[in-house]
């Protein structure tokens, strides 16, 4: 009997243990940048009322890097984030540029899973390496000794292509979404946007691993088969 989970029962797990994550990341990316901007723009204007509305999202960025600060791949993409996002707000500029100044990080990191593509150095696999590393040393020697198979390897390099591109899109959509909505219309439609983008990505990325991971164990179950025919052959020989 097979018992392994279903991928229904696997999100449905998913959404059990991080659901409270997933409502805290909805406050104050969303609700309260929203809520802020409609509170201060009577009284500073819309420049000053946008650098307000960025400043939980930029807070809870901190206190997530402070609670599981490490140094690898994922932590000095989030260290990036941060950067770029207070250098936007302390630099102010106009609205519509504030406007798109979390997407500045979003481009970058789209940008360096290209460029990683491009160099043969999938930034996907660093990254999940990274994520084994956090739970525990032996499941990242497992990660890291798939990197021997050729199919394995692919997987990494298409995911990176996936993410890296569809990231982009989402920077571009953006981009003119800013120059079509007023500023309360876009700080309701671009979360929705960009939670949905990094939604279909990560649906997307599971469904393909699961797809990998048949297909590299179907592989091996025929080359095993081959094999023991192989080896019958030969005694009988």
């Amino acid at each position: 009997m097979d018992t392994k989970p279903r991928p229904i029962a696997r999100i449905t797990g998913y959404l059990r243990d991080n659901g409270v994550h997933i409502l805290v990341e909805a406050l104050v990316n969303f609700i309260l940048p929203f809520a802020i901007y409609n509170y201060a723009e009577a009284p500073l204007g819309q420049v000053r009322a946008l650098l307000a509305s960025s400043a939980p999202p930029i807070a809870w960025s901190l206190v997530e890097f402070a609670r599981h600060r490490r140094l690898d791949a994922l932590s000095l993409l989030v260290l990036c984030g941060i950067a770029l996002s207070l250098l936007a707000m302390i630099g102010g500029g106009g609205v519509q540029f504030l406007q798109l100044r979390e997407k500045l990080v979003t481009g970058v990191i789209g940008l360096a899973f290209v460029g990683s593509a491009l160099i043969g150095k999938p930034l996907i696999y660093e990254l999940a390496l990274a994520t084994k590393g956090r739970k525990s040393a032996g499941e990242a020697e497992e990660f890291q000794a798939l990197q021997a198979y050729a199919g394995f390897r692919r997987s990494m390099m298409v995911m990176t292509w996936v993410w890296g591109l569809g990231l982009l899109a989402d920077v571009a959509i953006s981009v003119v979404l800013v120059f079509a909505l007023t500023i309360r219309e876009y700080l309701i439609v671009n979360p929705i946007v960009g939670y949905g983008t990094m939604g279909a990505l990560s649906l997307w990325s599971f469904l393909y691993v699961q797809r990998a991971k048949r297909g590299g164990e179907a592989r091996r179950a025929a080359a095993a088969a081959q094999l023991a025919e192989s080896a019958a052959s030969g005694s009988v020989g």
